[in-house]
């Protein structure tokens, strides 16, 4: 990932708040469960992440926890679940290039997750987004409620920013909102084809490496689709309900 100014937090937290609530309305988040992460100090010590146990649908941009991890510890109990805690702290504290943090058990991601071969096969243009560029998780212990969890899952994660996590969930990491929130979005669409042709029992037409690769690239050279596709989100959000930037 290369390196970007920081955003004013001000703004980071009305996009962060849009984002919860997008993804709310598409369904893809686990009750009050799930959360972001987003950096606001350069070196990721310092970063925002949802409060413990708040629905997506309600956050609200002032309803967002600034943590620091060279800071008292915060409250387990009740200001942040501790399973956030061990993910998003690990996160950012080993990866500071992460900026943006995303953990979810979408629907049909996390299905792919339980398979015993969990690689999001490029089947389509969406699956080929992600040719070679998954990481695989499949060391699954039961709650990510440990640093040492934490840790393991910012190793495995290493110089990729997608990590299909066996049998849970699902991580994405970007420099930005839009880039995380477009980058879910399509991963689980992506997802979705692969479960629906797995359910037909016929065998999957894999593109050959070349055209996967080669298209892989594309949605890499195209970033500014991602930003715009966030925005126009958020627009959406300002005309119907723009109490996330509250």
């Amino acid at each position: 990932m290369s390196t970007v100014s920081l955003p004013d937090e001000t703004q980071l937290r009305i996009d962060m708040a849009a984002l919860f609530r997008i993804v709310a309305r598409q369904g893809l988040h686990e009750a009050v469960a799930n959360h972001f992460s987003a950096a606001v100090s350069a070196d990721g010590r310092r970063f925002l992440m949802n409060p413990k146990w708040k629905h997506f649908s309600r956050i609200r941009a002032s309803d967002l926890v600034l943590f620091d991890l060279d800071g008292e510890a915060p409250d387990l109990d009740t200001v942040v679940d501790p399973t956030a805690w061990a993910i998003h702290g690990q996160m950012h504290r080993l990866m500071p290039q992460a900026r943006v943090v995303l953990h979810l058990h979408p629907p049909y991601a996390t299905t792919v997750a339980t398979l015993k071969n969990p690689t999001v096969l490029p089947i389509d243009q969406n699956t080929a987004r992600y040719f070679n560029r998954v990481a695989i998780d499949s060391g699954f212990s039961g709650m990510a409620n440990s640093e040492a969890e934490g840790e393991r899952l910012a190793a495995l994660l290493g110089d990729k920013t997608r990590l299909m996590m066996g049998n849970h969930g699902v991580m994405v990491a970007a420099q930005t909102v839009g880039e995380a929130f477009d980058d879910m979005y399509t991963l689980e669409r992506g997802c979705r084809t692969l479960v629906q042709a797995y359910a037909t029992g016929q065998p999957l037409n894999v593109l050959p490496d070349e055209i996967a690769e080669a298209t892989a690239r594309d949605w890499e050279s195209i970033r500014d689709f991602s930003l715009a596709h966030f925005e126009e989100m958020k627009a959406i959000l300002d005309r119907e309900d723009p109490s996330y930037a509250d």
